[in-house]
């Protein structure tokens, strides 16, 4: 059973930047494509950002040219490198395979001043 393992979130001003980690465990994880996912108070779970298992990444709108995906195999880690952010990010976020298996507690992100 593979465990998803989110850290990195906190409370920063707009403008701010955070390093977001997903831990995992249980499988080798490099010959998989994974996600971040983001749930705001009150909305739907929202599609973030994601890398293949070759590297090539895809974002949505809402965070393209802010946020920056990446994963290092070698310790089965997937990032978020969030940059500039805006109170609008504030959420849980949440990483997982794609497609998309048990998921984690996430990690709370709060933009405001």
């Amino acid at each position: 059973q593979v465990q998803l393992v989110e850290s990195g979130g906190g409370s920063v001003q707009p403008g701010g930047s955070l390093r977001l980690s997903c831990a995992t465990s249980g499988r080798v994880t490099s010959g998989r494509g994974m996600a971040w996912y983001r749930q705001a108070p009150g909305k739907q779970r929202e599609w973030v950002a994601l890398i293949t298992s070759i590297g090539n990444t895809n974002y949505a709108a809402s965070v393209k040219g802010r946020f920056t995906i990446s994963r290092d195999n070698a310790v089965s880690t997937l990032y978020l490198q969030m940059d500039s952010l805006k109170p609008e990010d504030t959420a849980v976020y949440y990483c997982n395979f794609l497609p998309a298996t048990t998921w984690g507690h996430g990690t709370q992100v709060t933009v405001s001043s």
